[in-house]
């Protein structure tokens, strides 16, 4: 069964419909990218996979066993979430909130499964620093590694390589392929980076309101790429 599934979601705010009868499964393993202009409907959508979003209509499943809290979430980070004081450690184990319950503090396997996080992202030197003192492409796998906290199976990441100079984009993408190949995490990520997002791409969603087209990389070259090669 699939980690998670949208049957003919449809989302309206006040009246008007931001995402119209979508149906799409995300499969463990997968790598999902959403692509649209702005306005399209890619975070309405993708907010309602978080549980964030009630639909108007449709459904949204998640696999046995798999709760709609145990999804990973990178959103687009804020100037002020830049700029937010604390150190890193404090910032990975916030990824952790949903576990404490009534707990005021983390447990011993829960500040080992946040450094376990830093190591795989390769942020642990940083723990004590200031979160504010990092790079952009540091920020970005300290954040990686928060979401992971929370999932072992699947990510959502929203933009995630906006604002990164080409080197540090270049790594995060490294770090989100190795995620999704060799941990088999799944990847849902919401994208303007066309060429970079698709790369290691498995499936694309392209939304304009409604699904503009659904299917797996090949297929979406063989519609888009090989037009503007026809129309070039």
């Amino acid at each position: 069964m699939a980690l998670m599934a949208l049957k003919d979601v449809t989302i309206a705010f006040e009246g008007m419909v931001a995402v119209d009868r979508v149906s799409l499964n995300v499969e463990r393993g997968d790598y999902l990218v959403v692509l649209g202009e702005n306005g399209s409907g890619k975070s309405t959508l993708t907010r309602a996979m978080l549980g964030l979003v009630k639909p108007r209509s449709g459904s949204i499943t998640y696999g046995e066993g798999f709760l709609k809290n145990q999804i990973g979430y990178l959103p687009q980070q804020t100037a002020a979430q830049r700029d937010f004081p604390a150190s890193v450690e404090e910032v990975v184990l916030s990824g952790l909130t949903n576990s404490l319950g009534k707990r005021f503090f983390y447990s011993r396997a829960e500040k080992q499964r946040a450094l376990s996080n830093m190591e795989l992202l390769d942020v642990s030197r940083y723990r004590n620093r200031s979160y504010r003192t990092l790079s952009g492409g540091q920020q970005q796998r300290v954040l990686l590694a928060r979401a992971l906290c929370a999932t072992d199976a699947l990510l959502i990441l929203d933009e995630p390589v906006t604002g990164l100079d080409p080197a540090a984009t270049e790594e995060l993408y490294d770090v989100i392929r190795d995620l999704n190949q060799r941990h088999g995490v799944a990847i849902v990520m919401v994208s303007h980076d066309l060429r970079g997002a698709l790369r290691d791409a498995k499936h694309v969603l392209v939304m304009d309101r409604e699904m503009d087209f659904y299917g797996t990389v090949e297929e979406y070259g063989e519609k888009y790429l090989s037009k503007a090669v026809d129309h070039g």
